[in-house]
């Protein structure tokens, strides 16, 4: 399913303009963003619970189909999510 997909059930399920809807789901999604960017966990009640565990360390990286050359790979961190006990 995608935003858009949500925003129609959403405004379809409450009456409330497409609009009015998307602008509400932008502004969740952006503080779930800068909230999860400055180390903070995100727990939603019946959802679930977000968090950014730490990826592999930087490092040099190596291509098998170019000559015998290196470039260096950056830290990453990677989303996880926690289901909750009820889903289980």
């Amino acid at each position: 399913m995608t935003k858009a997909e949500i925003v129609a059930d959403i405004a379809n399920k409450t009456g409330i303009e497409k609009v009015a809807v998307q602008a509400t789901i932008e502004a969740f999604m952006e503080t779930l963003k800068s909230s999860m960017i400055h180390g903070q966990n995100v727990y939603l009640r019946g959802f679930g619970s977000l968090s950014l565990k730490k990826g592999q360390r930087k490092r040099e990286g190596t291509f098998p189909r170019t000559p015998p050359s290196s470039s260096p790979l950056t830290t990453f961190r990677l989303l996880s999510q926690r289901k909750p006990s009820l889903t289980r």
